[in-house]
């Protein structure tokens, strides 16, 4: 009997089906929002202000909130909070995510947060980030929440993942036309008038007059720079630090071959000698 027994079994673990699973390790690339205010009132200004022309500037892109630079509240909430500030240095998360997700970002992910709002985040679905130097520091994953006009993109360039690295554009951007080169550097052959922007997640190369907006290093990259065979840009932006037509370019630059780089968190413009 007990033999009969031990052979059915030994027929079960035979016909057992293949996993249908596999757990494995992965690397995300995120979005940081470093919060430096509870006041959920301002930021949404703030979003709205730097944000508002460019509504899919995010697309659903996953999002890290960083609360180690907000300030620690002085004392308990009160039991009447204001809208949107329970106190300094208190958030009201549902609040703050649904802000979030009205700008197309992805929350899925806290750090820096203390015991009592980890754990309401944890309630909300999020996941707990170990803290580090990169999100303490507040570098350039802020500065892409801080600056970008982006694509609401009438003209659109697909660069298809572990494609080239570069987008070329052989026609001249009219105002009102956007190209967004993700993941690559921009090459424009024609001229980019007033109203045209172009955007890059590496460099801008524009071999004619640059008059539109230029956004290079898109995503936080500050190796990124600008060239243009005549620079007139009515905006130009590297990782988040940008300067308008309400600072006007320099004369050794202006309506000349030059390049625009990043040094520190200052834009620094340059004639190309040929």
């Amino acid at each position: 009997m007990a033999q009969a027994i031990e052979g059915k079994q030994s027929g079960k673990a035979q016909s057992r089906p293949a996993e249908v699973f596999e757990l494995k390790s992965a690397s995300l690339s995120l979005l940081a929002l470093v919060l430096r205010t509870a006041d959920l009132e301002q930021l949404a200004l703030e979003l709205r202000e730097r944000l508002g022309d460019t509504p899919e500037v995010f697309n659903q892109d996953p999002l890290l909130i960083d609360f180690s630079q907000l300030p620690q509240p002085a004392q308990a909430p009160d039991d009447s909070p204001q809208l949107g500030l329970l106190s300094e240095g208190t958030v009201d998360l549902p609040a703050l995510l649904t802000l979030l997700r009205k700008h197309r970002m992805q929350p899925v992910a806290v750090t820096g947060a203390g015991p009592a709002l980890l754990a309401q985040a944890l309630a909300l679905g999020l996941a707990e980030a170990p803290e580090g130097p990169q999100t303490r520091e507040a570098p350039a994953a802020v500065r892409e929440v801080e600056v970008i006009r982006e694509v609401v993109v009438e003209r659109q360039v697909a660069v298809p993942a572990e494609a080239a690295k570069t987008v070329i554009i052989d026609k001249p951007l009219r105002s009102g036309q956007q190209v967004y080169a993700k993941g690559a550097d921009l090459v424009v052959l024609a001229l980019v008038n007033h109203g045209a922007e172009v955007i890059a997640d590496g460099s801008i190369h524009v071999y004619a007059p640059l008059r539109g907006k230029a956004i290079a290093g898109a995503r936080g990259n500050t190796e990124a720079r600008i060239f243009a065979a005549s620079m007139e840009a009515e905006l130009i932006a590297i990782a988040g630090i940008y300067r308008t037509t309400e600072n006007p370019l320099p004369d050794t630059v202006l309506g000349k071959p030059a390049q625009v780089r990043l040094e520190g968190e200052k834009l620094v413009m340059e004639p190309l000698q040929y």
